[in-house]
C-alpha cells in the first residue's frame, strides 16, 4: 500500500510502499476513504515535537472496514468509520473516571513489543504509525478503540475532519470551556480548529463570537461559520487592546487554536473579569507562557484542551447529526481536495496560511 513516510525530522513525506499486517486481536483493517491535512503533523514534520521515525504520519482519517481481527465485538467489514486518536482502554482511572480522551494506558491498545509491526518496508524494517493510527495511507489497521461507526449517509471526505480538527475544537467550546447561552467569545486562529471553536460556539448559544487571524479569505469564512465580528491582526497595532474596545473590557471565553506562545498570552490578555482562555494549539514544548500574576485575583483562568475532552464514541455521531441538519459546516471548511501524491504541496499552503483544511480523497 502507498503511504506518506517521515524519514527523519525536520524533513518532508516520502511516498512509500509499505506492507501492513493482518488484524490481530482487537484489530481493524481500514480501507481510507479521506484523511484531512492537519497542523499537528506539521509540528513533527519540523521538528518541534519528537517522534519515532520512519512514521506514516496522519491522524484525521475516515474509511470503510475490510477485515477485523479476533476479539472484535464492535465492527465489522463494510461498515464506515472514523478514526480518532483518543484510543481508549476503559480500564485506566481517566477512562474509569469519564475522561477518555486522556487515557494513559496505551500498552492495552497497542501491540506486544516483541510483536511483528503492524506496518513494515519490504526489507522488514518497522515503520511507525503517528497517534497509533497513521492516517495518509491507502489503509490503516488499528485498535478497535481507535474508532467509531458512523452512518453510510456522510461523505467520508468530510467525515474524515470530525477525527480531530472538529472534535478538537468544537469540543474544546462546549465541552472544555462549556461556552453557555449568551456568552462572548474570542477564537485567535482561523484554520480548521480554530473554525470548529466558532462553530462550537455558536452552536451552544454564545451572544457574540469574535474571530482573530491574518488573512481575510480565513476570516470571511469565519464569519459563515458563525463568527459576528472579525479582527485582522495584520491590520491593528494591537489585537488585545482592539478585542476589548469591541467588547468594553474583555470577553468571557477566549480560544488559542495556532499554538504560538505570544497568541496564547493574548487569550489570557484579552479576558475581562471571571473569564476563561483556553489553549488548543500545540504551543512547542520549550515555550513557557508568561502572565501578569496580579490578574489572577480577577477570577481569571487559563487552561489547556486535550482533543476537545472529547468521549468520541458518542460525540462523533452527535457532530454527524449536527452536519446532516444543517447545523455543522463541514463543506465549507475544506479548502483543497488532493491525492496523497500532493501531500507536501498541501503542507506548504498551510504554511503559506492560505487554506482553511486540506483533504486527501484516496478516490483522487
Amino acid at each position: 500500500m502507498k503511504a506518506a513516510v517521515l524519514c527523519e525530522q525536520p524533513g518532508e513525506l516520502v511516498i512509500e510502499d509499505l506492507v501492513i499486517d493482518k488484524p490481530g486481536p482487537q484489530e481493524v483493517l481500514i480501507q481510507t476513504v479521506g484523511a484531512g491535512l492537519c497542523h499537528s503533523d506539521l509540528h513533527f514534520m519540523e521538528g518541534l515535537f519528537r517522534t519515532r521515525v520512519p512514521a506514516v504520519m496522519g491522524h484525521e482519517s475516515a474509511g470503510i472496514v475490510q477485515a477485523v481481527g479476533t476479539d472484535v465485538t464492535y465492527v465489522e467489514p463494510g461498515d464506515p468509520v472514523v478514526a480518532c486518536l483518543s484510543i481508549f482502554c476503559g480500564q485506566c482511572r481517566q477512562c474509569l473516571s469519564g475522561n477518555p480522551h486522556r487515557c494513559t494506558n496505551g500498552r492495552a491498545t497497542s501491540r506486544d513489543k516483541e510483536a511483528a509491526s503492524r506496518l513494515q518496508r519490504a526489507d522488514g524494517t518497522p515503520v511507525d504509525q503517528m497517534a497509533r493510527l497513521g492516517g495518509f495511507a491507502e489503509e490503516m489497521l488499528i485498535h478497535q478503540n481507535g474508532l467509531v461507526k458512523v452512518t453510510p449517509d456522510v461523505p467520508l471526505e468530510k467525515a474524515c475532519l470530525i477525527g480531530c480538527g472538529v472534535t478538537t475544537g468544537f469540543g474544546a467550546a462546549v465541552r472544555t470551556a462549556k461556552v453557555p447561552v449568551g456568552a462572548t467569545v474570542c477564537v485567535i486562529g482561523c484554520g480548521g480548529i480554530g473554525l470548529s471553536a466558532i462553530q462550537g460556539a455558536r452552536v451552544a448559544g454564545a451572544g457574540r463570537i469574535i474571530a482573530v487571524d491574518m488573512s481575510t479569505e480565513k476570516l470571511d469564512t469565519a464569519r459563515l461559520m458563525g463568527a459576528t465580528d472579525t479582527v485582522n491582526a495584520s491590520e491593528v497595532d494591537d489585537v488585545v487592546a482592539a478585542v476589548k474596545e469591541m467588547t468594553a473590557g474583555g470577553v468571557e471565553y477566549s480560544f488559542e487554536a495556532i499554538g504560538l506562545k505570544r497568541t496564547a498570552e493574548q487569550a489570557f490578555e484579552m479576558l475581562d473579569m471571571g473569564g476563561t482562555a483556553t489553549v488548543i494549539g500545540m504551543v512547542p514544548s520549550n515555550s513557557k507562557l508568561e502572565i501578569r500574576g496580579i490578574e489572577l485575583l480577577s477570577e481569571k483562568k487559563l487552561q489547556g484542551s486535550m482533543m476537545g475532552s472529547n468521549q468520541f464514541r458518542t460525540d462523533i455521531p452527535q457532530m454527524i447529526d449536527l452536519y446532516l441538519n444543517g447545523n455543522l459546516l463541514l463543506d465549507e471548511m475544506v479548502s483543497a481536495t488532493i491525492s496523497l501524491d500532493q501531500i507536501n504541496e498541501g503542507y506548504e499552503w498551510m504554511k503559506a496560511g492560505t487554506v482553511a483544511r486540506t483533504v486527501i480523497s484516496f478516490d483522487a
